[in-house]
């Protein structure tokens, strides 16, 4: 795989991310805990792979970012999704660890409470890391070519 192969990798596990998530919450409002359980531990390991990914390509193009090929409108609703992005995926490894920790602890009550707080942010997270691959690779990419 080379270097700017990954970014389009990452988008790919954000979004079995997302799938997991989703599909764990579906199951616990069916009162699968078994599934869930598998789910949600499926959608931390795909998190995991995604952050390594992330944090490997950033240095490999020495922490340069990629900025988005569009002006406007366009741009600003860009920078606002990317700000909320990258301020609560840095929330979201605590809360996701601390909800995995609360579980594995049979505090049940504990965990249901963090993750009412986990799941949405964790979701958008996800969700919004996608549409960021998307706006600077796919729908508006910029001209100057970074990796």
């Amino acid at each position: 795989m080379e270097i700017h192969q990954i970014p389009a990798l990452n988008a790919i596990l954000n979004s079995i991310a997302t799938v997991l998530i989703v599909s764990g919450l579906i199951c616990i409002k069916k009162g699968n805990e078994k599934a869930h359980r598998s789910f949600m531990t499926a959608a931390l390991f795909v998190s995991v792979l995604f952050l390594a990914g992330y944090l490997f390509h950033k240095w490999s193009v020495n922490w340069q970012n990629r900025s988005i090929g569009a002006e406007g409108t366009i741009k600003s609703i860009y920078l606002l999704m990317l700000l909320t992005h990258v301020l609560l995926a840095m929330a979201i490894v605590p809360l996701v660890l601390r909800t995995f920790f609360l579980a594995i602890k049979g505090r049940y009550e504990s965990h249901k409470k963090w993750a009412r707080w986990t799941y949405p942010i964790w979701l958008y997270v996800s969700v919004t890391g996608v549409l960021v691959y998307f706006s600077i690779y796919v729908w508006f990419p910029p001209l100057e070519s970074v990796p």
